[in-house]
């Protein structure tokens, strides 16, 4: 039974782009029955990061104290460039305030947890996105609201101390809870390791459906224009991350785990953050994004991953011919 689950587990996660297109679609065609799950997303974020907790232990955050250096590198970029790229792009493009509100506020918030999946196939510093990531997941109560305000309290009012309390209600209680849980219990913890990635899965999905069907008609109106600034904000981001790196001197394979820690987005905790404070429509850039953001990861992961097999023939052949 278990490997059963295990088995339509893995599936179901493999195929994670796919069922978000899919339920997607069906949202835009047919919003109705969707649209009542919206009152639900904040719950469905907080199973989503308890998941992420039970994943996590105290030793994802030792790097910080034997390579802080990389670290704090990864975690400056993340929150520099993306809010930055957003709220540019946003200008750009001349996005109505809602949606440049929406743009900044994906910026803002920490990377998402696929940054560390991408880094692992595209043969980077595994290591290091996941501790950058767990950073950046601590840090996101007090800088997302800090930064947010910043470059788009112009835009759109905010109240950033409930957007604050919201995150912490959000992210770092029940990410803190699935930390605590693994450190009292690790192996009844190991035992469901392999299944709490497909609830997740389950509710990433069912809050971006439910996000497209609450703004169906207006990303009928406003999908190019979406679709455009999402992928030039996730582009970016991808090649600004991994150019920073490699100007500050970090090797290939820490490089790569900073272009997905930058490019890769917590487009949930976004999506649950803008229908809270801001207009519905904040929300679409978190949604498409979430879409986006697997396939060209995905794509570059793959690449990166040919490119370190080719280079890795040459040093075979060398070493058979020495023998």
């Amino acid at each position: 039974m278990r490997k059963a689950l295990e088995k339509t587990a893995d599936f179901v996660c493999r195929w994670m782009t796919l069922w978000v297109v899919l339920f997607s679609a069906l949202a835009f065609l047919n919003p109705e029955p969707f649209k009542p799950i919206g009152k639900y997303i904040s719950y469905l974020l907080g199973v989503i990061m308890l998941g992420m907790g039970l994943t996590m232990s105290l030793k994802d955050f030792r790097l910080v104290f034997t390579r802080p250096k990389d670290v704090f590198y990864g975690v400056v970029l993340r929150y520099l460039i993306m809010p930055v790229v957003g709220f540019l792009v946003a200008k750009a493009l001349g996005l109505p305030a809602a949606l440049a509100a929406g743009m900044v506020l994906l910026g803002s918030c920490p990377s998402g947890t696929g940054s560390n999946v991408m880094t692992y196939i595209a043969k980077g510093d595994t290591a290091l996105s996941v501790t950058v990531s767990s950073v950046n997941t601590v840090l996101a109560p007090f800088l997302t609201p800090t930064i947010f305000l910043l470059l788009a309290g112009a835009m759109i009012p905010i109240d950033t101390e409930a957007l604050l309390w919201d995150i912490v209600k959000m992210v770092l209680i029940p990410v803190t809870a699935g930390v605590l849980l693994h450190m009292a219990a690790p192996k009844q913890v190991e035992k469901v390791s392999k299944i709490v990635p497909v609830l997740s899965v389950v509710c990433i999905i069912t809050i971006l459906s439910s996000v497209v069907a609450l703004n169906a008609a207006k990303m009928a109106t406003m999908a190019l224009i979406l679709c455009v600034a999402v992928v030039l904000h996730n582009g970016l981001g991808l090649l600004l991350g991994y150019g920073s790196a490699r100007s500050l001197g970090m090797p290939e394979e820490k490089s790569r785990a900073v272009s997905f820690e930058i490019g890769m987005e917590n487009s949930g905790l976004t999506v649950a953050l803008a229908l809270a404070h801001l207009d519905p429509m904040a929300a679409l850039p978190a949604a498409i994004c979430s879409i986006w953001q697997f396939i060209s990861g995905s794509l570059l992961a793959g690449y990166w991953a040919h490119k370190s097999e080719q280079m890795e023939l040459p040093e075979e052949a060398e070493t058979a011919v020495a023998k």
